[in-house]
């Protein structure tokens, strides 16, 4: 459990550097933190780490190029001991999946009795400005947090006082428009991703966006549309595969990955059901899946895993995954033993 003693001792990281290096999460959550610490410390650069839980030593070549005096990690749930031990700068590594024991670096997280709140609140009890970012990271993780009533009371059209759940303020309000915005654009080519991120770290209001106010704010919704393009395709395809079992399974190939945001927006739907969404991908099957209730999905996920190659965790409703494709029916198999 972290308190303002923790929160003061980051900030003193931002304050005591010229060049870091931030590495972050490719969903809301890690996104809104890096661009909390980024606009307050307005230095350093942001890398987007895609496609994997883990920090990997691939990306200790990164570290090299930039050169930085201190390096951030943000809601990443491992780092290879192996990049700890290769950079030779201070690593401040900010979290609130389950909590790892590594060594080399100053670790925060914020998880405690089997929750974490999101890095981005983390970030934001750290920097103090930005609120609508931060309740952006917060609803983007099916959080909402304590300061969200202040979010109201400044921005009462994005999020009405009366929405007291996270599902109905991700899909429900304008604060949940923004939420999609933010996570459709990092998806597709690393290249395209860090030109929309690049101007994310300048855009003032939530309202420059969301009434597309600039040529900045127009760029990030042009791209935002082409995505929404692909994304609703694909959620039509989910929906015609609704069967009357406690599981909803949809499988598919597309370039992009959009399993995190389809098992959110399926569990909106069908909240009684355990949702697994798996995109396949050079002979894996990248799994997200969702549960609510007393439905605990990590529990299920850890049998589920049993004898089966591959790996996987996260949190007690949202979990992410990644099985061999010859092993994935025999790994659905073994999480309907279950249900």
């Amino acid at each position: 459990m972290l308190n303002e003693k923790h929160y003061k001792e980051i900030r003193e990281e931002l304050d005591n550097c010229k060049r870091p290096l931030f590495f972050f999460d490719d969903d809301p959550d890690g996104l809104c933190s890096f661009l909390l610490l980024y606009r307050y410390a307005k230095e350093g650069k942001g890398v987007v780490v895609k496609s994997s839980p883990e920090l990997k030593p691939i990306f200790i070549k990164t570290v090299e190029n930039y050169s930085p005096d201190k390096i951030f990690i943000v809601d990443k749930p491992m780092v290879s001991q192996e990049f700890i031990d290769a950079v030779k700068v201070p690593i401040i590594w900010i979290d609130h999946h389950n909590i790892i024991k590594n060594n080399g670096t100053k670790y925060f997280n914020s998880r405690k009795d089997g929750f974490g709140e999101p890095a981005s609140c983390i970030c934001y009890r750290v920097v103090k400005q930005d609120l609508w970012i931060a309740a952006c990271g917060a609803v983007g993780d099916w959080h909402l947090p304590d300061f969200i009533k202040e979010f109201s009371k400044e921005y009462p059209d994005l999020l009405p006082t009366k929405i007291t759940k996270p599902e109905k303020a991700l899909y429900e309000t304008k604060l949940g428009e923004l939420v999609r915005i933010l996570s459709f654009v990092l998806k597709g080519k690393t290249s395209d991703v860090l030109s929309c991120v690049k101007i994310l770290t300048r855009i003032k209001t939530p309202y420059e966006l969301l009434n597309n106010e600039s040529p900045q704010a127009n760029f990030i919704i042009k791209r935002f549309n082409q995505i929404k393009e692909e994304y609703e395709t694909m959620l039509k395809k989910a929906l015609k595969n609704i069967e009357d079992n406690k599981i909803l399974l949809f499988t598919y190939s597309n370039r992009m990955s959009f399993t995190g945001d389809l098992s959110n927006e399926l569990l909106y739907k069908f909240p009684k059901k355990l949702i697994l969404v798996a995109r396949e991908k050079d002979g894996e099957m990248k799994c997200s899946l969702r549960s609510s209730g007393s439905l605990s999905v990590s529990n299920i996920l850890k049998k589920a895993l049993v004898e089966i190659e591959g790996y996987g965790g996260g949190h007690e409703h949202a979990c992410g995954a990644c099985i061999k494709k010859e092993d994935f029916k025999r790994f659905v198999e073994n999480i309907r033993k279950e249900l």
